[in-house]
């Protein structure tokens, strides 16, 4: 049970990040951590507000700790491959997602972001393959079902392309709008 200073400091960043006062709740993050150097909450807490401070290194650092644990959550290894991504740290990413995949199968922003990273290393068969499970678990979410359909017309494959605008004309027109207007495809 943790104690009822470490509560009460707990509840400051909380308070503190609602407020809008990111820089004391980073100094109570950092006087929980040099009392409990292995809290995820503050680990977590600290890396989230690094990354959205663009202290992507800092950030890479807490999540590289949260993820070094042998019970390390998903959501620690998509946050880290979301980072590695965004510093075109491709290898690193694709590990990262994976592993996140690995604990929680049905993560679906992980295996979105397992398929863009592919992209990026031209690994278009295993891209094709994690963006079709992302539409599995997500399958009214139009981001990844452009993604697939960009794969397919980078591939020379314009029929499956076209069936991919067919299908988001069901429930996304605006994003078969601009395929269309991308790929100069027409689907009935």
């Amino acid at each position: 049970m943790k104690s009822l200073s470490y509560l009460i400091r707990k509840y400051r960043v909380v308070l503190q990040i609602m407020i809008g006062r990111r820089a004391g709740a980073l100094q109570d993050l950092e006087h929980l951590l040099q009392a409990h150097p292995e809290d995820t909450y503050a680990l977590a807490s600290r890396a989230h507000l690094r990354a959205q401070d663009q202290d992507r290194s800092g950030a890479l650092r807490d999540y590289a700790r949260l993820t070094a644990a042998p019970d390390a959550k998903a959501a620690h290894w998509f946050n880290q491959g979301f980072l590695h991504d965004e510093l075109k740290q491709f290898d690193a990413a694709e590990a990262s997602f994976r592993r996140a995949i690995e604990i929680n199968p049905e993560l679906d922003r992980a295996w979105y972001g397992l398929g863009l990273v592919l992209i990026q290393l031209r690994r278009f068969d295993e891209a094709i393959a994690a963006l079709r499970r992302n539409t599995q678990l997500q399958p009214m979410s139009p981001y990844a079902w452009y993604q697939l359909a960009r794969v397919h017309m980078d591939r020379q494959e314009p029929d499956e392309t076209a069936k991919i605008i067919r299908h988001l004309k069901g429930f996304e027109p605006k994003i078969a709008a601009q395929l269309e207007r991308e790929t100069g495809l027409k689907s009935a």
